[in-house]
């Protein structure tokens, strides 16, 4: 099926309100998932909120690190791989924490 720009973004917009995952919502509204997801990377990461940026450890300073180091946080590891998710995180934050780490939800 196709869809206009106009239905992308209504859907998007109404994802967004919503408080499900990007799979939940697809499959309940009839949309393939991965055709939803390539439109939800069309959004301004700013808007959503869900990017993730790597940022050079060259590039943070001192005084960032001590900062960030004092914030109550969940830490996950997997090998040489860590996660680092502030306790004040959103549901929706943490959703798509776990989807960008290719869980089902």
């Amino acid at each position: 099926m196709h869809y206009s720009k106009n239905e992308k973004a209504m859907l998007l917009k109404n994802w967004q309100q919503s408080s499900k995952s990007a799979w939940a919502y697809a499959k309940e509204n009839g949309i393939n998932y991965q055709t939803f997801k390539n439109w939800t990377n069309t959004i301004n990461p700013i808007e959503t909120n869900s990017c993730f940026v790597e940022v050079p450890s060259s590039q943070v300073s001192r005084q960032t690190m001590k900062t960030a180091m004092t914030v109550p946080e969940i830490l996950i590891e997997k090998g040489d791989v860590k996660i680092h998710i502030p306790l004040a995180i959103t549901c929706n934050e943490l959703r798509a924490v776990m989807e960008g780490l290719g869980a089902a939800l």
